[in-house]
């Protein structure tokens, strides 16, 4: 939850991983001694070496541009990659110009005496190619401790600038008194005698402007989704000519369906947790992720999918349910929205992921799909890294995960033969409700694998009987179809290399009932 409750936290945490003052260093600097280790190792399989060199960016946004793949992130921290294998930090001019830059807003608007510098406050900033201005468009919450924040623009001809401050978009926070709506566009929009008083409730319409998430439609209209928890996720239509706000543009006030300020409502509310919001369109749908819950290692933060036909909603998971909140709830332990992937522990990885989410995605030229996060990791404290997974659409419509990093691995488009699927796999359920928790008796809430065996007769037992089924496969694909326990799950079977050993494997990926499982062969 990037609010006054955690700003102070996230910027005292980032502080291990880069350098929050002046220019961002060049490297990835400030890793443990295991993870700069880990960055420099050879790996291989299949004859084939890789190296991975992590970085450490918060809330990365991906953008690809003239052949590679930029990520964009948190307190002024970026990153370039040729593959998605190998990052490097890289610098842009506002690195060191941002107090210049961002003067009057600072100022006049977002600072408090409780939260008097700058530098911590330049939050997820998301980055896209503005067909119309033929420039590269960059929008950051420059964020305030009491939801006096706002949303920016600025422009650059290169995805790594020099960028040119332009101004603001959208604001949260505003009032009558301590954070005047007249430094704001809000009487524009609203009538000079609006009455503001549903935006000083958190349980209506109080929102962050924070977590941007800019895209055309498919009709080549622009939107910007933002928000956070409390009043939720909103989207605007964006003029493509200028970057900023379409005044032409008006939404109707409805409670839980829009808002003449801040547009439609697409996600959360009720004080609900979610933020993070970012969209994709592929395969006919429009999928929205969320991050639910506190962005520390143990605050249960996680990503969860929504898809939807048209771009401003409805959104829905598997099951039906509305990514908007009606009432208040913890969402934590709610089976709404499908979560990816849960804490989970197996030996394919040599790391305990934790705290997975605000993550971007995109779809390559090739239409590959990948999905980009922050983690952080049961023994590391705070610190976090950047990863990359490749998902897939099952043939149901919905994303599921390859349960590994990407290691440049791909779907056999006529399957396997069937003694590659037959035998014993590590197999981990991803429980929605389930988050890691340190705790002085032991880390509670991580999913531990079983084991479970594939029969060539087509059945599945475990080795404690705790669960048994079928699967199939659909001749000449790598489509499976898992019935467990009377759930039927659909997704891939997949060859890729796991993580400890860089050994190629057997795994497979699938969903049913919201719910995400991943296996991969011992």
């Amino acid at each position: 939850m990037k609010n006054k409750f955690f700003a102070t936290l996230l910027t005292a945490t980032l502080v291990t991983s880069f350098a929050l003052s002046g220019c961002q260093s060049n490297t990835a600097t400030n890793l443990s001694t295991a993870s700069q280790q880990e960055s420099n190792t050879q790996t291989a399989t299949s004859s084939k070496k890789r190296y991975y060199k992590r970085v450490s960016v918060h809330d990365p946004s991906i953008i690809k541009a003239d052949g590679s793949y930029y990520i964009f992130g948190s307190h002024r921290a970026w990153a370039k990659s040729d593959d998605l294998i190998s990052w490097e930090n890289i610098s842009t001019n506002i690195n060191t110009e941002y107090k210049t830059m961002f003067t009057d807003l600072w100022e006049n608007y977002c600072k408090t005496d409780s939260n008097p510098d700058i530098q911590g406050n330049m939050w997820a900033p998301d980055v896209i190619y503005n067909k119309d201005m033929k420039k590269y468009c960059m929008y950051m919450s420059i964020n305030g401790d009491e939801w006096n924040s706002a949303i920016v623009l600025l422009t650059a001809d290169k995805v790594t600038g020099p960028y040119t401050y332009v101004g603001p978009v959208v604001f949260s926070g505003f009032n009558t008194t301590t954070h005047p709506a007249s430094y704001t566009d809000v009487y524009q929009v609203l009538g000079k005698n609006a009455d503001l008083s549903r935006y000083q409730s958190t349980k209506d319409t109080k929102l962050n402007a924070i977590d941007p998430c800019v895209k055309y439609d498919e009709n080549g209209d622009l939107w910007m989704a933002f928000g956070s928890w409390f009043g939720g996720i909103y989207m605007l239509k964006l003029d493509p000519k200028t970057g900023l706000r379409d005044y032409s543009v008006s939404y109707e006030t409805k409670e839980d369906v829009s808002d003449a300020y801040y547009g439609y409502k697409i996600a959360g509310g009720h004080e609900v947790s979610g933020e993070g919001a970012y969209i994709i369109h592929t395969n006919g749908y429009y999928y929205l992720f969320l991050s639910y819950g506190g962005l520390t290692a143990s605050g249960g933060y996680q990503m969860r999918v929504f898809r939807s036909k048209e771009i401003t909603g409805p959104y829905v998971d598997q099951n039906g349910n509305s990514s908007i909140y009606t009432s208040s709830a913890n969402n934590l332990f709610l089976k709404i929205g499908i979560r990816l992937m849960s804490s989970y522990s197996w030996s394919g990885s040599s790391e305990i992921r934790v705290a997975q989410g605000h993550n971007s995605a995109f779809v390559d030229e090739d239409g590959r799909i990948f999905l980009v996060y922050h983690t952080r990791f049961s023994n590391r404290g705070e610190e976090h890294q950047v990863r990359t997974q490749q998902l897939f659409v099952n043939e149901d419509g919905w994303l599921v995960s390859a349960p590994y990093e990407y290691a440049e691995e791909s779907l056999s488009p006529s399957g396997y033969a069937k003694e590659e699927y037959v035998g014993d796999y590590e197999f981990i359920t991803h429980l929605p409700t389930a988050y890691f928790q340190a705790s002085g008796t032991g880390d509670v809430g991580i999913v531990k694998a079983i084991t479970i065996t594939l029969k060539e007769d087509g059945s599945i037992t475990s080795e404690d009987d705790s669960i048994s089924g079928t699967w199939t496969v659909k001749e000449n694909t790598p489509n499976v179809s898992l019935s467990i326990d009377g759930t039927t799950y659909k997704g891939y079977f997949l060859k890729m290399p796991n993580e400890s050993s860089q050994k190629e494997v057997m795994t497979f990926t699938a969903l049913g009932d919201n719910m995400c499982i991943w296996g991969s062969k011992q």
